[in-house]
């Protein structure tokens, strides 16, 4: 088959450079993955084609690229997944990333978030006569995030880190959520009380895309949720967001709906005057829109029964 590849191009050296595409044609078998592509074209068409890859086994994570427009291990990807002949591939460098050369990224500002998370076991209690055991239960649990191969697709989609570099991200957090689970460690509390300030788990989004395109199903979303949640367990509440959390289910409970401004005002704090300020220009732009309901709850005809539906989430039914 003949293959037709929009390949992401950057050269630092040049006098003013800028990241452009270069198109290549080639002969593909149909067993080729994305990465068997590229090889090709770096070894018979263009030698000056720059990517990264090593175990070509979905291992290493070294080979995450934006495969039409969507980060991916491309040596897992087979070609056929995500092109069609007559069809154009376009692969890029992966997003929220600096860009070293054509498909290579700069991993500092990944690897420096990862660093911010205690990497060590805490035990407390009296030291066992032999070792700290888990249950075959919870290490079955922890080896769905331990798969976690730091390949980079999570923070390359996130869409936090689009608008906020300070966003502490989805693979660092993944990571912290290796040890607040794991039933060896001790300090638990104190790692969640660090996560719950700004940049940590409340600024996620909760867009998914860390889900979508984590090639080893790690869900990196779904151990942020569970660490918000372990947290207001563990009454770490200062923050606006467990004060919106429980804003928005007290308003749910109240009068069936969501009063949007009451929940702006309890999230960020009734007392908190700058804070307040800071949103007022959001709040006229609502009020224009017709979006700004009063401060009085509108009941819905329905409350009843969306009652019911929050009892049943909360587990009280």
């Amino acid at each position: 088959m003949l293959a037709k590849l929009r390949v992401g191009r950057f050269d630092p050296e040049t006098s003013s450079p800028e990241p452009y595409f270069q198109e290549y044609e080639l002969e593909v078998e149909d067993w080729f993955s994305v990465l068997d592509a590229l090889i090709k074209i770096r070894e018979e068409i263009d030698g000056t084609l720059s990517l990264r890859c090593a175990c070509r086994a979905s291992i290493c994570g070294s080979c995450g690229m934006r495969v039409n427009g969507r980060a991916k291990l491309v040596c897992k990807t087979k070609l056929d997944s995500v092109w069609s002949p007559g069809e154009t591939l376009t692969i890029e460098p992966m997003g929220n990333m600096p860009v070293i050369t054509d498909l290579i990224t700069d991993f500092t500002s990944f690897w420096d978030k990862v660093r911010q998370i205690d990497p060590y076991m805490q035990p407390t209690g009296p030291e066992p006569e032999a070792e700290y055991l888990a249950s075959d239960e919870s290490m079955v649990h922890l080896a769905g995030v331990m798969n976690c191969i730091m390949c980079g697709c999570c923070v390359s989609e996130c869409t936090v880190l689009e608008v906020d570099e300070n966003f502490i991200g989805p693979a660092a957090l993944a990571k912290a959520y290796r040890f607040v689970a794991d039933p060896r460690d001790g300090k638990a509390e104190e790692r969640l009380k660090d996560l719950n300030e700004p940049t940590g788990i409340w600024d996620c989004t909760r867009c998914m895309q860390c889900v979508e395109v984590c090639p080893k199903d790690v869900d990196p979303m779904g151990r942020i949720m569970v660490m918000r949640d372990l947290a207001m367990e563990a009454g770490v509440k200062s923050t606006a967001g467990s004060r919106h959390t429980d804003s928005f289910v007290n308003s749910v409970k109240r009068s069936g709906r969501l009063n949007e401004t009451r929940l702006t005002i309890e999230s960020i704090g009734v007392m908190n005057i700058p804070g307040q300020l800071a949103m007022a220009p959001v709040g006229v732009k609502a009020l224009l829109k017709g979006k700004l309901p009063p401060v009085r709850d509108h009941k819905i005809p329905s409350k009843k029964a969306v009652g019911e539906i929050v009892k049943k989430a909360e587990g009280k039914n």
